[in-house]
């Protein structure tokens, strides 16, 4: 009777083991997945801010008067840009004329040559895609349009600078059904104006310019 008090006790003891055991493990694949799916969720969207281009000459030396006011155009950009961050449509709207206000101040005049030709190119672009994000509410037709505007941008700035002003050619390959999109920032801090608070991170820094 006694030997048999001890087996079940020795069975009863075993099973606890492997029970405690077992739940252990899947106690801690658990925690494993959890931490796992957390550290892919930090990690799908981060943004990066390093090892970009550094800032390289414009291509035309112009007037200083012309870098400042395309350094106007520029600053107006930013804010019709955080306008599309916030994913505000009217603003949008009111801030698309604003920027077409800064680059109607803008003096061709003070450009000759190549210099001239290639803006004329670039302000008709620049106008058209403005005029495209004022003719809409619907806001993803208008993130198109800041699209074309943000890479009319980037090539005049390219070409004549901003006269010491810092901008940032930043990307995110998620926009456009992951086609990827480019825009302009004033810092090197990803805020994307494809996807507002969704995905607000999502993207990485590609050239300084200036």
């Amino acid at each position: 009777m006694k030997t048999k008090s001890i087996l079940a006790s020795l069975l009863f003891a075993a099973g606890s083991f492997i029970l405690f055991n077992c739940g252990s493990k899947k106690e801690s694949a658990d925690a494993h997945n959890h931490d796992t799916h957390e550290h892919q969720d930090s990690t799908q969207h981060v943004s990066s801010t390093s090892n970009y281009a550094e800032a390289a000459e414009p291509t035309f030396t112009v007037d200083v008067a012309f870098q400042q006011q395309l350094a106007g155009v520029f600053t107006s950009y930013i804010t019709l840009k955080e306008s599309l961050v916030s994913s505000d449509v009217n603003k949008i709207k009111a801030e698309a004329g604003t920027t077409l206000a800064a680059i109607g101040k803008v003096d061709m005049k003070l450009l000759t040559g190549a210099a001239h030709n290639d803006w004329m190119n670039f302000v008709s672009g620049l106008n058209t895609s403005l005029q495209s994000i004022q003719a809409t509410d619907d806001i993803e037709v208008q993130r198109e349009g800041f699209s074309a505007l943000s890479d009319n941008l980037y090539k005049s700035i390219k070409a004549y600078g901003l006269g010491g002003t810092n901008a940032y050619y930043e990307f995110c390959p998620m926009a456009f059904n992951n086609q990827g999109a480019f825009w302009l920032s004033n810092d090197d801090k990803i805020r994307n104006p494809y996807f507002g608070d969704k995905m607000l991170t999502c993207g990485e820094v590609k050239e300084k310019l200036k």
